[in-house]
């Protein structure tokens, strides 16, 4: 897996197009202080103290398997923009983890095959 010091380096590998709304940046600010989101041109504007998540595979993977979980939904009602995006976002976990899967060329109508290419590798059930 790739250290948090890394991806916050690295931060352009893993957002594919940055012209959309930075779906990746945005699911990764959670695991930095909000006195860091500027360099990634966020602004915290809560009231309360935040905690960030701590930068284990264990919540990586919970954070993909909801992003997995999301675009599948987003593929199987035919939401080509949504599920475009979540794809984006789902391979840019898989390159966090340094999993090994092969998603290229792996995305078939609406990336159906590369939700459940990712969800399968997991052990993760999808609902149809």
């Amino acid at each position: 897996m790739k250290s948090l010091e890394y991806v916050k380096n690295h931060i352009d590998e893993f957002e594919k197009d940055d012209f959309v709304d930075r779906r990746f940046t945005r699911r990764f600010l959670q695991f930095i202080p909000t006195d860091e989101w500027e360099t990634f041109g966020f602004r915290y504007t809560g009231t309360e103290p935040y905690v960030p998540k701590e930068w284990t595979e264990k919540n990586i993977l919970a954070q993909l398997r909801d992003d997995v979980e999301f675009g599948y939904e987003k593929a199987m009602n035919e939401r080509g923009i949504s599920s475009e995006l979540m794809a984006m976002v789902v391979e840019a976990w898989c390159n966090v983890l340094e999993n090994d899967l092969d998603l290229d060329g792996n995305d078939g109508p609406y990336h159906i095959r590369q939700f459940t290419t990712v969800a399968k590798h997991y052990g993760w059930e999808l609902e149809e």
